[in-house]
């Protein structure tokens, strides 16, 4: 499975690229025209202004066709860069870019980024990061924490979008990486992200300090096969586990979403179990695991219908317990009895196949 490493499964390279006339002026943009380049990309259009305009085809498929394959290079404004806390995953969201090139039928991003889904890669990089060193020691996530305070200050990377699927026409993942393996912010931080795609030949080569935590988001096949157009097979994402393991990283599982399919178990058993081979013979070994079960609320699901109008994803909130937040807000869940049964599966499960995983949240 090595191979997987020389030929990554999917490389998502954009049809269009767009630079904002800010963005134009910073020197992290010449390395994304540089690797935008090397990938082929021939439409780059460096814009008279910071507006980005002409993003709308004749219907809501067609811009969302259109958004899928565009990559608009911005100024992040002064709002994204000040760090958000992000629980129960680490202490600030730190965002490098917004949008994702992946077609996931239950996308979490849906309703809650405006405008249609073009990946906007942030141009001024020293700004987002400089986020890290004035938030360093500062949280109650991690930071300070008995249980995973060894992780320091922790910063997720992959709130808006999946770092390493548009690494290779940006570069702003191993910038990141390098900077804190390097203690550039100090010696008690590190960064985390998620990823479903799988070109990690770069990210091993880099002198990351052991300051990175990677997950892969994992699934049951029938769901990853089904939902998640776009990205990186099963196979490919625990070989990628495995090489990042084998490197040094810190690593993680995202079992997400899951979902109560016919035959579950079964599935999810095979998965844990391919896990499991794939990491048995590494050293050193630091895997955590977060479990996320499916939701979605009524604004996620408008916008996925008509991104995906032939979806068969289930979202009947006939068949859900709502929860409402604080702010009134409402998203539908699977009710008590299938939570309970579920949690208590997979607690078992993770324990008896993964016993060194340590299970960081279930939601």
């Amino acid at each position: 499975m090595d191979d997987l490493l020389v030929a990554p499964t999917r490389l998502w390279t954009p049809s269009r690229v767009l630079v904002t006339k800010s963005a134009s002026e910073l020197p992290h943009t010449a390395e994304i025209l540089r690797r935008c380049e090397a990938a082929g990309v021939a439409d780059i259009d460096i814009l008279p202004g910071d507006r980005l305009t002409g993003l709308r085809g004749e219907s809501e498929r067609e811009t969302y066709a259109q958004a899928k394959t565009t990559m608009a290079v911005v100024v992040a404004p002064p709002s994204v860069l000040k760090p958000q806390p992000i629980p129960p995953s680490a202490d600030w969201r730190i965002d490098l870019a917004k949008g994702c090139p992946a077609h996931c039928q239950y996308c979490y991003l849906a309703g809650s980024l405006s405008g249609p889904p073009i990946t906007r890669v942030f141009a001024n990089l020293d700004d987002v990061l400089a986020g890290i060193g004035t938030h360093a020691g500062r949280g109650s996530i991690t930071s300070g924490t008995e249980e995973r305070g060894h992780e320091g200050t922790t910063f997720e990377l992959s709130c808006y979008t999946d770092p390493l699927g548009i690494e290779h026409v940006t570069g702003s993942l191993a910038e990141a990486v390098r900077r804190v393996g390097a203690g550039a912010y100090g010696d008690d931080v590190s960064l985390r992200f998620t990823t479903k795609f799988d070109d990690v030949r770069e990210l091993v080569t880099l002198d990351h300090g052991r300051r990175t935590r990677v997950r892969l988001s994992v699934n049951a096949d029938d769901i990853a096969h089904r939902f998640e157009g776009g990205t990186a097979r099963m196979p490919a994402r625990i070989e990628a586990l495995r090489q990042l393991a084998l490197a040094g990283y810190r690593v993680g599982l995202t079992i997400a979403p899951i979902m109560p399919i016919p035959e579950w178990r079964e599935q999810y058993g095979r998965l844990l179990t391919n896990v499991a081979d794939a990491l048995r013979d590494v050293p050193d070994l630091d895997l955590t695991a977060e479990i996320i079960t499916h939701r979605f609320t009524p604004s996620s699901k408008d916008v996925l219908l008509s991104w995906y109008p032939g979806t068969k994803l289930e979202m009947d909130e006939n068949a859900r317990t709502a929860k409402r937040n604080k702010f009134g807000g409402v998203k539908y869940v699977y009710p008590k009895d299938t939570m309970a049964e579920m949690r208590s599966w997979f607690t078992d499960e993770l324990r008896g196949v993964l016993p060194d995983a340590q299970l960081l949240y279930w939601t």
